[in-house]
């Protein structure tokens, strides 16, 4: 029996432009140091989530102010919206049915303000459970943030139980720096950064290092700069793309482009588009 050699190409998922690393941001309350986070953002192109309490809308929820109904789509607008409990009480102490209505009550606020599907979330007080967990899909969330701190880069095996990298106070400029040195392409890195606005108050050295942080990481050619929800997206989607047996095609049946690298050159493949591999 003869046998052939095979000619393998290295198919690789990448992120949109082709690029290796994506950086995301997480925000917790709403309250109204949002203002001057969200700024700060756009002004270094960089994106994030913002997890809000619902009740909060409507100016119900202690001392200090929280970003009103009116003011949400216009203030987040090219970030997300994202759930974390219509009062923010520590979940796992509370009867399922009650935290099945805190999310949908959220839920129902948050879109009400926003004009989206809401489908993200953090848990207040860091507090949840597996019966938590396993409950969230049925309620329309396709992520959920925990609190503490990885230090590394690697995506979570479970988006429910999605750990950041660091929160704000905790080696921030050390992991960027690590972060930024990252070239090998053959692997896929996340840095996620996550706290609360109102940690910097009125405190202006902290809102300095923030600021210098936003400086070092923003503007980059090989970072993707996205929301919590668009990375769960695209994984998603990149995880659907169908390819055929002799590994010469690859179709995208999604709504939204995905991107691949065939032997080191990125390729962008449409909705609906079978990309001929071999021609590419």
């Amino acid at each position: 029996m003869k046998i052939t050699r095979q000619n393998f190409s290295t198919i690789y998922t990448c992120f949109p432009g082709g690029k290796h690393k994506v950086l995301t941001m997480s925000y917790d309350d709403g309250k109204i140091y949002d203002r001057r986070l969200v700024a700060l953002f756009n002004k270094y192109g960089i994106r994030g989530t913002f997890h809000i309490n619902g009740n909060g809308l409507f100016g119900d929820m202690g001392p200090l102010p929280r970003i009103p109904f009116d003011e949400i789509k216009e203030l987040y607008q090219g970030h997300e919206v994202s759930c974390h409990t219509y009062t923010n009480p520590t979940i796992a102490r509370c009867p399922l049915s009650q935290v099945v209505q805190q999310v949908i009550e959220d839920r129902k606020a948050l879109e009400a303000a926003c004009g989206y599907p809401v489908r993200g979330m953090s848990y207040p007080n860091g507090s949840y459970s597996k019966e938590i967990m396993q409950m969230l899909p049925a309620c329309g969330i396709e992520y959920s943030r925990i609190v503490g701190d990885t230090d590394d880069f690697a995506f979570p095996e479970n988006y429910l139980a999605w750990k950041a990298t660091c929160h704000h106070s905790h080696n921030l400029m050390e992991n960027a720096e690590r972060f930024a040195g990252l070239h090998k392409t053959q692997y896929l890195y996340m840095m996620y950064v996550w706290g609360h606005s109102y940690e910097f108050g009125e405190a202006e050295g902290e809102w300095e290092k923030m600021e210098k942080f936003c400086e070092y990481i923003g503007g980059r050619e090989d970072i993707w700069y996205a929301t919590n929800i668009e990375i769960v997206d695209y994984m998603h989607a990149s995880e659907n793309l169908k390819f055929s047996a002799a590994g010469d095609m690859a179709y995208n049946p999604n709504a939204i482009p995905v991107w691949i690298s065939v032997d080191g050159a990125a390729h962008a493949i449409a909705p609906g588009e079978t990309l001929r591999l071999k021609e590419a």
